[in-house]
């Protein structure tokens, strides 16, 4: 069994000579290294498999073309994460936005309220079944933030990165994220 000989090159390395000479082979690598990531991400937005592997295409084709935007600011990894994460949450939105076309997404997003602080422990202690019920009730970009920090076990410093917003708002978000899915899972 042959190892690939690009393989051993960094994911900068590998974005920079993508970039420079347009090699499908060296996007075949880099394609490789993060298919599952990027399927399994589409696949906690979407229940169906065929959809979440539909989304995972769409979303490398994508990047091949938007791959010389990346400036390596951040980890290639972390970019590609908010590159997948965005896709996925516009994604579900243009869903949403067909069923509901008379509502706004982002509806429940205008509320300037100072909010009690939800504890972890809640969260934590949640049954299974009543939360994934409790998810499919939440809008997007709360269920995506419920996601990237229980989930992908994302920082407060990293979830900001992915949504380019302060470290405050995200608090805020992922509070009021939190606060919804607790009212959704004690009405089940």
């Amino acid at each position: 069994m042959s190892k690939d000989p690009f393989d051993h090159l960094s994911d900068d390395v590998l974005v920079e000579k993508i970039v420079s000479t347009k090699n499908q082979h060296l996007f075949a690598v880099l394609y490789d290294r993060y298919a599952n990531k990027v399927y399994n991400k589409c696949l906690s937005f979407v229940e169906e498999k065929e959809e979440a592997q539909d989304m995972t295409h769409d979303i490398f084709v994508k990047l091949y073309v938007k791959l010389k935007t990346y400036h390596g600011k951040a980890k290639f990894s972390t970019w590609l994460y908010s590159f997948t994460y965005n896709f996925c949450v516009n994604h579900i939105q243009r869903k949403m936005k067909i069923k509901r076309k008379n509502c706004s997404v982002t509806a429940d997003l205008i509320d300037n309220i100072k909010e009690d602080e939800i504890d972890d422990k809640e969260i934590f202690e949640l049954k299974i079944e009543k939360l994934n019920q409790s998810l499919k009730e939440l809008e997007a970009e709360e269920k995506s933030i419920l996601l990237m920090k229980y989930q992908d076990d994302f920082s407060i410093s990293e979830i900001a990165n992915s949504l380019q917003i302060g470290e405050s708002a995200t608090k805020m978000r992922l509070n009021r994220a939190k606060k919804r899915l607790l009212k959704f899972y004690n009405s089940l």
